[in-house]
């Protein structure tokens, strides 16, 4: 698909709707959409991992910029120790961590101000942006219950209980924890959004029953990165959406961690995240992630990008095939749309 073609296609889909007032961005879901302050949207957004430890200058810079090119969302963890910087908000027990916790606090009102929502990710992690943590089911739901507490004036964020809780490592974390979870934060904030995210292959019909019977509000998959996923983001969103319908579960299909650049063989151009991002909004998801991180192959992993925000603003930490995706983002995606 040509992108002139998309960019018209996304032209004919605009809903009016200028930044939330402060204090009133409110995330919520109507049937298989998500909506901002009742009204439906689709989210396009930005890895922002490390965002817990960025100096305030750096962060007000990058939310602003974010917002000006046309994004709505950013992912942020709650459990992130990438190049022996711990900036997590709770700690391996899932106590919480003073300091970095408001933090977190501070960033949802920073964002809540500009109509951002933020993706709050827990993670038992598998050592490689730090040491496991999270290992028992109760430091798990303290944790989540942690940050439901501390963050519950806002309502701009939800949770992802468990990053990748399939893959059989560290980072591995059962369905009955998942609704442990999902009880523990419902107890304390009854509308609060909570899902968990799923790797290592298309998310199957056969799975997402066992998810739903989780509890999750909406399914967070990370599809495969291989040279021309793009191109069957389409498919696999339509094939999803119709099994969700048949089976009276309409929740929203939110693509929450894409491929990106530096992480392996497959270098993808701004062409492929915008080929992804039209799939996706053209056969009905709900949202859609920059995803965006440390060059592997790099000198010392530079540029990290939002892994290590200390080496300063994500938008400045661009390659010129990110650049030029910024760029279509902002011209086609500047007025918030709602879904297909």
């Amino acid at each position: 698909m040509r992108i002139a073609l998309f960019l018209v296609l996304c032209a004919a889909h605009v809903v009016a709707a200028a930044a939330a007032p402060p204090g009133a961005t409110r995330l919520g879901i109507e049937g298989g959409v998500f909506t901002l302050n009742g009204t439906p949207v689709f989210l396009v957004g930005a890895s922002y991992y490390g965002g817990l430890g960025a100096p305030d200058a750096t962060r007000a810079k990058d939310l602003q910029a974010l917002r000006e090119h046309g994004f709505n969302w950013i992912r942020v963890w709650a459990t992130w120790a990438a190049f022996e910087n711990d900036v997590s908000a709770v700690d391996g027990e899932g106590a919480p961590r003073p300091e970095r916790m408001q933090t977190l606090v501070r960033l949802l009102s920073e964002c809540d101000r500009l109509g951002l929502v933020v993706d709050v990710t827990l993670s038992r992690q598998n050592g490689a942006v730090g040491p496991p943590r999270l290992k028992s089911t109760a430091a798990l739901v303290r944790a989540a219950a942690e940050i439901a507490s501390a963050c519950k004036e806002h309502r701009n964020w939800y949770l992802d209980a468990a990053n990748e809780r399939n893959i059989k490592d560290a980072r591995f974390v059962a369905l009955d924890e998942i609704a442990a979870v999902v009880r523990r934060v419902k107890e304390i904030d009854p509308g609060r959004l909570v899902t968990a995210s799923h790797a290592g292959g298309d998310l199957g019909t056969r799975e997402i029953p066992a998810y739903l019977a989780a509890g999750v509000d909406f399914l967070a998959p990370h599809r495969p990165r291989h040279r021309g996923s793009a191109a069957e983001t389409g498919a696999w969103t339509r094939e999803t959406l119709a099994f969700l319908r048949a089976s009276g579960k309409a929740v929203p299909v939110h693509f929450q961690e894409p491929f990106r650049r530096g992480y392996g063989d497959y270098e993808p151009a701004a062409a492929d995240f915008i080929l992804d991002l039209a799939q996706a909004y053209e056969a009905g998801a709900a949202g859609w992630c920059f995803h965006n991180g440390a060059a592997r192959k790099g000198p010392a992993q530079r540029p990290r990008r939002s892994f290590d925000l200390r080496d300063g603003p994500l938008v400045g930490q661009l390659d010129e095939e990110e650049r030029r995706l910024f760029a279509h983002i902002k011209e086609a995606w500047r007025t918030p749309r709602g879904p297909k």
